[in-house]
C-alpha cells in the first residue's frame, strides 16, 4: 500500500509596502497564491482590498488539523509577534512567491 504524505501550508502574504499581513492555510500553495493574485476567491476580499499578494512566510504541516490550529494561533498574535516570526524565517522580508511559480 502506497501512502502519499500530503502537505498543508500556513502562509503569510503582504502588500508591496509590507504594511498589511494576511494569514492563510492551504493544501496547495502555488494554486492558492495564483487564486489570490487572480481574485478567484471572491469571498476573500481582504487580500484584494489591501493588495496582499506577496508571500513572505510559510510553513509546512503533514496534518491539516495542526495547520488550521497554527493558522488560528498566528492570526491571534499581535503584529509585532508576527513580524518576529517572519523576520526569523525571512530576515530581508523578500517576496517568495517566485519560488512557487518557476
Amino acid at each position: 500500500m502506497n501512502i502519499e504524505m500530503k502537505t498543508d501550508y500556513v502562509y503569510i502574504l503582504t502588500n508591496k509596502n509590507k504594511t498589511v499581513l494576511y494569514v492563510g492555510v492551504t493544501n496547495n500553495l502555488q494554486r492558492r497564491l495564483s487564486e489570490h493574485v487572480n481574485h478567484v476567491d471572491l469571498i476573500n476580499v481582504f487580500t484584494k482590498r489591501y493588495n496582499c499578494y506577496h508571500l513572505i512566510y510559510f510553513e509546512e504541516h503533514n496534518d491539516v488539523n495542526l495547520a488550521i490550529e497554527r493558522e488560528k494561533q498566528i492570526k491571534g498574535w499581535k503584529r509585532d509577534k508576527k513580524d518576529k516570526l517572519i523576520f526569523e524565517f525571512n530576515p530581508e522580508w523578500n517576496f517568495l512567491e517566485n519560488e512557487f511559480f518557476v
